[in-house]
């Protein structure tokens, strides 16, 4: 099996220590919801007000991943806290982020995990109009119908999103597990 390519540089890895998280947000994709979620938690969008489609497009992977990059944990920034934030495109697979769990949990009783990592599902928050957008964008390949649907969908969403991201980092201040994943199904 060959080798995944995962920039992790010294650098990166410098910041963290046992108060430190790595924040892994994560949806089907791993192209709309979570991006989005990236983007909030590192405030690259703005959370006072919605989104300009300017502002939605100009994510760095935003409805830009394909299923090749499925699996693949995509790098966002660092937090104001020196977090490091990823997001993940888990497919319909049920599995993927258990797996990564236990993989955290066994290096974790080795005594090799030295930051605690917080597993977040993007997916309750998406409306019907990106689910759309994204199979029109993504697996069709026909933007015209698929990128305006992506965009509704991200306005409609935004609120949720960002509630889910401040659910996400209140999550992270208080809880006292090296490892937790958040369902997040909150009223969906």
């Amino acid at each position: 099996m060959g080798q995944r390519n995962i920039d992790h540089n010294e650098e990166r890895f410098s910041y963290l220590g046992d108060d430190k998280m790595i924040y892994i947000y994560n949806c089907y994709g791993g192209t709309h919801s979570s991006a989005l979620a990236a983007a909030y938690h590192l405030k690259k969008l703005p959370l006072d007000r919605e989104p300009t489609d300017k502002e939605i497009l100009s994510i760095d992977v935003f409805n830009k991943l394909t299923s090749k990059d499925m699996g693949k944990l995509i790098f966002h920034g660092y937090d104001e806290e020196k977090n490091e934030v990823y997001t993940l495109g888990r497919g319909s697979s049920k599995v993927v982020v258990p797996a990564m769990y236990d993989l955290a949990e066994l290096l974790n009783k080795k005594g090799e995990l030295q930051t605690k990592i917080l597993f977040s599902n993007t997916s309750p928050t998406v409306p019907l109009a990106m689910t759309i957008g994204g199979f029109f964008s993504r697996r069709l390949k026909i933007n015209v119908i698929g990128v305006p649907l992506l965009i509704i969908g991200a306005k409609q969403a935004h609120k949720d999103i960002i509630k889910l991201v401040e659910q996400t980092k209140n999550s992270a201040k208080v809880t006292t597990s090296k490892i937790e994943i958040l369902d997040n199904d909150f009223g969906k």
